[in-house]
């Protein structure tokens, strides 16, 4: 059989732009599809020079049409939406979902996907986390462990670029790294108080894919803390401004955007795939793409969507879907805080705007199991960060008026500490993602419905996580902590995984140990769906080093003759 391209791959993110750059530089004929809309690096990146007094409403948005169109992506916590890339987000009114219980579905409607949107934290997983659900027997074993990833960890990192500091910590394993960005003043009181306490609690700076040096062509962050509106000078990783241009130089990549993919199609006499249905976003028109093999990275609730609408004599149920498994143990991280102000460091300011934070590797259950006076199963890391409150903050204070109120506006304020625990959310077999054919999006095709809930063991981790933050912060001196928990929404903290986990028994997994579907092995799948567990850390990497692998393993099979 002739193909139109040997490798489709579904979804431009940050996997589905690493595996087009890495097929691409194998000798594979290509093709990207992408549900959302054209976008070319640095050109269409129309707010990024655009200064406050010029921004529509002053920055401020229309609350109207937040209410209407964006009720969920703006309610994402992280600060990422804003009145300068609201464009790169999914109108909620336009993309309808059933939620059996309440679930907040963060999406992209650009190219590039969501490494457009992401905190651009990265962390590798250690073997406490790959034999996590095989030591307290929550979800099932995973099929490889660190070992099986470690390479791939260290190619993904030397080409995407990565600022941090090393640590020496077996649970919170090494990486290659530039030079780390600079704590605040605040930070490294912050550091030395909680070391002094707990010596096995250790602070870091973020682990950031924002450049502190050259890199490959590209420039080092310039401390502007305007990543969400892309950064011409490519010193944060993306895919339109790293690995989508790297593809494009082998002239082997195509690229279709407004392409809804609708099902991955199969070959009734073999069960192997041979392409992509897709539904022009404009015109409603179908057609089908052929290739060789396909790679399915649109986002792990998306991904399971398409598994679950690819259905044909052998797959009744969805594609890998033996075992009743395709949709199910979905899982993220839980989030709980604490922040606090801190006296004293009147005569230190930071500088620029970091566009990093803090870290504070797990801590709890190191051993895997847990620890005498811990209550719960698995652990959590903590994130945060510092400034300096500044005129905005307190311009409503005082009764003062000329000359002393534009002397106290012109002064830093105190000094505000954070810490933000995120929480390795356990997986159940009854938070899943189904298909509801009652209800109907714009293009005809079911709507997900989501019906997920926290469990008992996250509640007792958040409680425990914010009384340690607040703790930390108080060894520090801070004052008038308050501390809340803000992650019980499923899929609002954006580390949403699972739904089609890898194993190696095809009626408890969707995926093998190589990230091939059951039963259809030209079908890969390497965003966060191919997740069996949540682990602790930062996902993306984890998901971009699988990708790595399973390219490397899929070229290999395609060169024998195998696929």
């Amino acid at each position: 059989m002739s193909y139109e391209f040997d490798a489709i791959v579904i979804g431009s993110g940050i996997t589905g732009g690493l595996a087009a750059k890495e097929l691409t530089q194998r000798g594979m004929r290509v093709l990207v599809l992408e549900r959302g809309r054209a976008m070319e690096h640095q050109k269409d990146y129309k707010t990024e020079f655009v200064p406050p007094w010029d921004a529509p409403h002053r920055g401020q948005f229309d609350r109207d049409e937040i209410a209407r169109d964006y009720p969920i992506q703006s309610k994402q916590p992280h600060g990422q939406f804003k009145w300068d890339n609201k464009d790169y987000w999914v109108k909620d009114s336009e993309n309808p979902y059933v939620q059996a219980k309440p679930y907040s579905w963060i999406r992209s409607s650009v190219l590039g996907g969501r490494s457009m949107l992401w905190g651009r934290q990265v962390y590798r997983w250690s073997d406490l986390d790959f034999e996590a659900n095989k030591r307290d027997g929550h979800g099932s074993d995973w099929p490889i462990r660190y070992k099986d990833v470690a390479p791939y960890y260290s190619r993904v990192e030397k080409y995407i670029g990565v600022s941090g500091e090393n640590l020496g910590l077996a649970h919170f394993p090494d990486m290659e790294m530039q030079p780390p960005m600079e704590l605040t003043a605040a930070e490294k009181h912050l550091r030395t108080a909680i070391r002094a306490k707990w010596p096995e609690r250790y602070l870091t700076i973020g682990r950031t894919v924002n450049l502190t040096k050259e890199h490959n062509g590209r420039g080092p962050c310039n401390y502007r803390n305007i990543c969400q509106r892309g950064c011409s000078f490519g010193a944060y990783f993306s895919s339109l401004s790293v690995t989508l241009p790297d593809a494009q130089k082998t002239g082997l990549l195509t690229v279709k955007t407004d392409s809804v993919v609708h099902r991955i199609v199969t070959d009734p006499k073999t069960g192997r795939a041979r392409g992509v249905e897709v539904i022009d976003a404009k015109t409603r028109e179908r057609r089908v793409y052929t290739s060789r093999i396909v790679f399915l990275n649109a986002g792990t609730e998306a991904s399971v969507q398409i598994l679950l609408q690819s259905t044909d004599a052998r797959n009744p149920n969805g594609l890998g879907n033996k075992g009743d498994v395709l949709g199910r143990y979905i899982v993220d991280h839980d989030a709980a805080s604490a922040f606090g102000v801190l006296p004293g460091l009147a005569d230190r300011y930071f500088y620029g705007r970091r566009a990093n934070g803090i870290y504070v590797p797990r801590f709890r259950n190191l051993k895997g199991s847990r620890e005498e006076g811990i209550d719960f199963d698995r652990g959590y890391v903590m994130q945060g960060g510092s400034t300096r409150m500044g005129w905005t903050d307190m311009a409503g204070d005082g009764d003062d008026f000329g000359a002393d109120f534009k002397k106290r506006l012109a002064t830093p304020g105190p000094w505000v500490v954070f810490l933000g625990g995120a929480l390795e959310v356990l997986p159940r077999h009854e938070n899943r993602i189904t298909l509801d054919a009652a209800a109907r999006d714009r293009f005809g095709l079911p709507q997900l419905r989501f019906d997920i809930s926290r469990s008992a063991n996250e509640a007792k981790m958040a409680e425990d996580a914010t009384r340690e933050a607040s703790a930390m912060l108080a060894a520090a001196g801070a004052q008038g902590i308050r501390s809340m928990r803000f992650g019980d929404l499923p899929g609002v903290t954006v580390h949403v995984q699972g739904g089609a986990r890898m194993g190696n028994d095809p009626m408890q997994s969707v995926l093998n140990r190589h990230n091939q579907v059951h039963g259809v092995p030209n079908v890969f799948v390497t965003d966060g769906a191919a997740m069996a567990s949540a682990g602790n850390v930062n996902p993306s990497l984890t998901f971009m080093a699988l990708t790595l692998r399973a390219v490397e393993y899929a070229v290999g099979q395609v060169k024998a003759g195998k696929l």
